[in-house]
C-alpha cells in the first residue's frame, strides 16, 4: 500500500507529506486495520539497561517528537520507539521550509530546530499510552537557552520524564540548534554528563527504578574525537550511546539536486560515515555499554552492518519515509543471526 501512495506523497512539500502521513498511520491504528500495511516482526529478544526488546529494530528519535502516534507505531512491529527531541518550553523550530528530499539517493536534509509541544504535552501522551514495548525520550536544550546554561534545559527534561520514560537519550549532536554540538567536548561535556548522571541516580533512589541514560553524538567527529567522547562516557557512568545523529557533511552527495540545502542530512548517503563512526564508538567502549546505530538505513542489509560495527539495537528513520513500513520487518530478518563485533578498548 505505501509503494501506491508514496508518489503521491512525494508531489506534497516533505514536511506536509510527513504531517499526512502521520494522520493516516494514527486512523488506520484507531480502525485497527495496521495490519494492512505492516507484517508481522519476527521476535528477537534482547536484554538491556534491564529492558526487554521484542527485536533489535527501533524508530528514531524525531519523526514523532511529541508522541502522538506511539501506539500507530508500535503496531508496526518496533521493539522500541523513541520520542522527541523535547525541550522544556514548547517551541515552532526553525522556518519553513526546512525539511528537504533528496529522492535520487534516498535522503532527506533537516533544519526542524527541536520543533515541539513542550514537556507537559509529551508527558501526557507518555502517561496515556498503551505500548507495551520500550519507549525511549529523546531530551534537548530551548534554542534561546544559552549554551552556558544548557545543563538545566537538560535536567529540567530528565525530572519530567523519568517516571514515564524506559530510557533517555540526551541529543548533543543536532546540527540545527546554534552551538549544540559544542557540548560534545571537552569540560562543557564531562560537566553535563556528571550533572546528569547524579540527577539520574536521585530520581532513581527516589522511585526505585533506573532509567539508562543515552547520550547520541554526531558522526562529524574525527576519529580521535570519537574515542575522546567514548572515554568520557565510560569515566560519567552513562548507560549507553547512540551513533548517529545527522552530518553536515555533503561531498556524498555532492551535485544532487538540494544537496546545497543547510542542515542536517540523512538516508542512504549517511550509512557509510554514520558506521564509521559506530565503529571506532564500539572500540573506545570495549562493550562495556550498550550502543543504538542509527544513520543511513535503507535496506535489510544495512541494519545489519551496524550489528556487525558494533550496534546492539538499530534505528530507522528516513528509510522509513523511502520504504514505508516493510523496512521494519526487512531490516529485522536481516539482523537474524547476525553476529555482534566485541568492542575493542582504545
Amino acid at each position: 500500500m505505501y509503494a501506491l501512495l508514496r508518489p503521491l506523497l512525494f508531489q506534497l512539500s516533505a514536511e506536509t507529506a510527513h504531517e499526512l502521513t502521520l494522520e493516516w498511520l494514527g486512523a488506520l491504528h484507531r480502525l485497527r486495520l495496521t495490519g494492512l500495511i505492516a507484517d508481522a516482526v519476527p521476535v528477537d529478544p534482547v536484554s538491556l539497561w534491564g529492558l526487554s526488546f521484542p527485536n533489535r529494530i527501533g524508530l528514531a528519535a524525531g519523526l514523532d517528537k511529541n508522541g502522538d502516534y506511539i501506539d500507530a507505531f508500535g503496531a508496526l512491529g518496533f521493539g522500541h520507539i523513541e520520542v522527541g527531541t523535547v525541550t522544556p518550553r514548547p517551541q515552532p523550530g526553525n522556518p519553513s521550509p526546512r525539511l528537504f528530499r533528496l529522492p535520487e539517493v534516498q535522503a532527506l536534509i533537516n533544519r526542524m530546530g527541536f520543533n515541539n509541544k513542550g514537556l507537559a504535552y509529551l508527558v501526557a501522551n507518555l502517561e496515556r499510552r498503551s505500548f507495551g514495548g520500550v519507549v525511549g525520550v529523546n531530551i534537548g536544550k530551548n534554542f534561546d537557552t544559552p549554551v552556558e546554561a544548557a545543563s538545566e534545559d537538560y535536567l529540567a527534561c530528565l525530572d519530567a520524564v523519568y517516571a514515564h520514560a524506559d530510557y533517555v537519550t540526551v541529543n548533543l549532536s543536532s546540527p540545527n540548534t546554534p552551538g549544540l554540538r559544542t557540548l560534545q567536548f571537552g569540560d562543557a561535556l564531562e560537566s553535563l554528563l556528571q550533572q546528569l548522571v547524579g540527577r539520574r541516580d536521585q530520581l532513581g533512589r527516589q522511585q526505585g527504578r533506573h532509567v539508562a541514560l543515552l547520550v547520541k553524538i554526531a558522526p562529524d567527529m574525527t576519529d580521535e574525537e570519537t574515542r575522546s567522547v567514548g572515554k568520557a562516557l565510560l569515566q560519567s557512568g552513562i548507560d549507553g550511546a547512540i551513533a548517529t545523529n545527522t552530518t553536515v557533511e555533503r561531498s556524498v552527495v555532492s551535485g544532487i539536486s538540494g544537496a546545497e540545502e543547510a542542515g542536517g542530512l540523512s538516508g542512504a548517503p549517511l550509512l557509510a560515515l554514520a558506521n564509521h563512526t559506530l565503529s571506532v564508538l564500539a572500540d573506545s567502549l570495549g562493550g562495556r555499554i550498550p550502543v543504538i546505530g542509527v544513520g543511513g538505513v535503507t535496506e535489510g542489509e544495512d541494519a545489519r552492518s551496524k550489528i556487525k560495527a558494533g550496534a546492539d539495537l538499530v534505528q530507522i528513520y528516513s528509510g522509513l519515509i523511502y520504504r514505508g513500513p516493510e523496512l521494519i520487518r526487512e531490516a529485522q530478518v536481516a539482523m537474524l543471526g547476525a553476529q555482534h563485533r566485541p568492542g575493542n578498548p582504545a
